[in-house]
This record gives C-alpha cells, sequence and structure tokens, in this order.
C-alpha cells in the first residue's frame, strides 16, 4: 500500500498495551493475590495450631476429671441430716447414708459433665475471637511484608505509562525484595539507553534519508523540465522520478511505523468520524478514477489519541480498499460507531477473494497477498503493518476478515 508522507512526530516513550491495573469484575477481592493466600497461611497455621492446643487442654481436663471418681469424702452415719441442693434434687429425697453418698457421686458426674461442656463451648468462642484476630493481623502483616513489591509495581506502571527516568530505589534490608527492586532498576536502565538510542537514530535517519532522496527529486525534476532533453532522457528522468517516489514512500513508512510502536503520550481528542471523513476526501481521487463508489455512515466516536497518526490509520485502510478492489461496481464502505465501550471503525470493500489463512500475513511489513518483498505500483507493502502499529499505540487493536464474495472487512477498535 502507499503512503502519504506525513510531518515528523516527536519519539514518545514505549509503552506496552496490556494494563497492569487491578483487574476488573464483580467481586475483585475475591482475586486470589499473594497477600490473601499470605493471610490465609498465617491464620490457618494458627487455627489449625488452636485446635490442636484446645483439643490437648480438653482431653487433659476430661482426663483429671473423669467419670466414676468416688467423691473426696463419704458420709457414714447421722441423726437427722437433711440436705437440699438447688442442681441436685436427688440429695433431697434420700433416707439414709448409702443412698446419700451415691446421690452425691451422681450430682459429682453430672458437674463434671456441665463443667467440660462449658470448657468446650468457652474455649471455641475464645479460638474464634482469636482466629479472626489472627486473619486481621495476618492481612495486616502480609500487606507490611509485600509493601516493597507494591511500590515495585507503582513505579512499573508509572514507567509504562509514559516515564523510563523512573526507578524504585527501595531503600531497607539487603534481602530478596531490595535484589528483585535494584535488578529492576538495572533493567529500566539498560531500557532507557535502548530506547534512547532508538529515537536518536530515527531522528538522524529522517534527515539522513530525506535529504538526499529530496536533492535527486529536485534534480530531476529539473532536468525533466527542459524542453529541449532528448525523448529517451525524458523518459529515463521520468522512470527514476517514479522509482524515486517510491523510495520516499518506503523511507517515510519505515520512520513512521518506528515511531508508532511507541506509546502516544500527548493525546488529545480526536472524532474518528471526522478522522474517516479526511481520509475519504484524500482517496475520493483515486476511487474515482477506479470506478469504486465510497460510501458509509459515521457517528460521532471521540477518542483520545494523536489525530495525525489515526488519520494514517483510516487513509491506510481507505486507499487499501480502493487500490485492491474488483475492476467495475466496486465500492468501499466506510464506517464510524461506538460499542460495547470503545470506538470502532470499519473499513469494508469488494475485492479479491482473500483465504482466511493469509489475512494475518497482510500485516507484515513488505507483504502482500500472494506476493511478498515484491515492487508494486500499488504501494510499499506497508500500510497495514502501520495501521496496526498505530492502533497498538493507542491501546487498540486492529482486525480483519474476509468478506463474503471478496474483498475484506477492517475493523480497528480504540478505547474512549
Amino acid at each position: 500500500m502507499a503512503t502519504t508522507p506525513v510531518p515528523p512526530a516527536a519519539p514518545a516513550p514505549p509503552k506496552p498495551t496490556w494494563d497492569p491495573g487491578p483487574p476488573e469484575g464483580p467481586f475483585p477481592w475475591l482475586r486470589p493475590t499473594i497477600r490473601i493466600r499470605l493471610t490465609l497461611l498465617y491464620g490457618g497455621m494458627f487455627l489449625i495450631a488452636g485446635i490442636l492446643l484446645l483439643s490437648i487442654i480438653y482431653l487433659l481436663a476430661a482426663q483429671t476429671m473423669r467419670a466414676g471418681l468416688p467423691p473426696p469424702f463419704k458420709i457414714v452415719g447421722g441423726q437427722d441430716v437433711q440436705v437440699t441442693s438447688e442442681t441436685c434434687r436427688a440429695v433431697s429425697l434420700v433416707k439414709n447414708a448409702d443412698e446419700l453418698n451415691a446421690a452425691v457421686a451422681a450430682c459429682m458426674d453430672i458437674q463434671r459433665k456441665h463443667a467440660l461442656d462449658d470448657l468446650l463451648s468457652r474455649s471455641l468462642m475464645a479460638l474464634l475471637g482469636l482466629s479472626i484476630i489472627a486473619f486481621a493481623f495476618g492481612y495486616a502483616m502480609a500487606g507490611r511484608v509485600l509493601s516493597p513489591l507494591g511500590k515495585i509495581t507503582r513505579t512499573a506502571r508509572r514507567v509504562v505509562g509514559s516515564d523510563l527516568t523512573r526507578r524504585i530505589e527501595l531503600d531497607g534490608p539487603d534481602d530478596e525484595l531490595k535484589e528483585l527492586a535494584d535488578t529492576f532498576d538495572e533493567m529500566l536502565d539498560r531500557l532507557e539507553r535502548a530506547f534512547t538510542a532508538q529515537q536518536r537514530f530515527v531522528a538522524n535517519a529522517s534527515h539522513e534519508l530525506r535529504t538526499p532522496l529530496a536533492i535527486n527529486r529536485t534534480l530531476l525534476e529539473v532536468h525533466l523540465s527542459d524542453p529541449g532533453a532528448p525523448t529517451e532522457l525524458q523518459q529515463l528522468g521520468k522512470t527514476l522520478l517514479a522509482t524515486n517516489e517510491r523510495s520516499e514512500q518506503l523511507v517515510e513508512g519505515l520512520l513512521l511505523l518506528a515511531r508508532s510502536e511507541n506509546q502516544i503520550v500527548e493525546r488529545k481528542p480526536v472524532d474518528l468520524a471526522e478522522v474517516a471523513s479526511r481520509a475519504i476526501d484524500q482517496a475520493r481521487g483515486e476511487a474515482e478514477a477506479k470506478g469504486v463508489e465510497i460510501r458509509g455512515e459515521r457517528a460521532p466516536a471521540v477518542v483520545q489519541g494523536n489525530g495525525v497518526l489515526l488519520e494514517r490509520i483510516a487513509l491506510n485502510l481507505v486507499q487499501n480498499a480502493v487500490r485492491y478492489n474488483v475492476p467495475e461496481g466496486g465500492w468501499v464502505e466506510v464506517a464510524t460507531e461506538v460499542a460495547h465501550g470503545q470506538a470502532v471503525l470499519v473499513v469494508s470493500n469488494t475485492g479479491p477473494v482473500v483465504p482466511a489463512y493469509e489475512i494475518d500475513n497482510l500485516f507484515e511489513p513488505f507483504r502482500r497477498l500472494r506476493t511478498e518483498r515484491t515492487g508494486s505500483d500499488k504501494g510499499v507493502g506497508l500500510g497495514l503493518s502501520i495501521a496496526r502499529s498505530v492502533a497498538r499505540a493507542h491501546g487498540g487493536r486492529i482486525h480483519a476478515e474476509p468478506h463474503e464474495g471478496g474483498g475484506l472487512v477492517m475493523r480497528v477498535t480504540l478505547p474512549i
């Protein structure tokens, strides 16, 4: 696909398209984080130890107050002895000393059972209360132990957001977490140097590659403007001018591809409907020359991004749809909408039948349908690669699928 030169944009620090923030969901607190697992581990160990301790205490108490033990005293006789009890009424009905001793022993067994039951119930309540305290304490301790990881995560989010100059610089003992933080800082140093070198290379290449091509174009145009030049020389000049123009398109496409791999830092509200309309205006002349009808409804779909790069996505897709179309009666449909919380740009067209297994190859640089790294008057083979890179830089994605009867349906989704 041919690409149209655009003003160079300042390189931006790279950012992956994935979002490291907390996952969305109806119950995010149920996510099995390390802190939750450590809390369950601490609390579970305390609960098991408490159950074992309670079992030992209960068994020892039961053995000490085991049933069947004789009372520590014995009534051997007496006259006019009267015994009353609110908890053991059997002693009030005895008639002699032997019956009284048996009633006292039975009452002591009942009291032992009540005492063990009371011990068990109170111990379980105490264990429940202490378990709650243990889980809360374990949660707090786990948070304190994992706080360096939280600092590493927050720094990583800020780094991937916009700034590679940030560092963790973790203080504290020289333990495994500090070693992890220092290793992460060293990795950031290497990444910063690498991306700085890449930005410098892109800036230098932009100047060094454009300048000689611009000089060649100027010289060729000057020679072609000479009316006295031989016909053979004019034909050669036109061929060289076309080759030079294709080389300029290739350089512009490569530089734009390198820049668009970076995350967009400075974002402004951009309406995809307006972007698509501008792209259609630029491609309308070529479409009319090929007899291709451009249609479609474009609803407002505002996103935060770079207007020039987003226009390049639309222009590349529209030009691609116009150039790879049927010879007669072809059409291109361009539509924008907001669906499922995302802005969507859809470009569909008639054209040759595209096998589903060939679609992924179309997004590779310099690759075309059933051809690879070959020259073409339809472009330099970077259009879809640039569109995918720009979409990724905006946190979106581009998806292609074959159109029924031939052609493609290109769908670009961008976060609002």
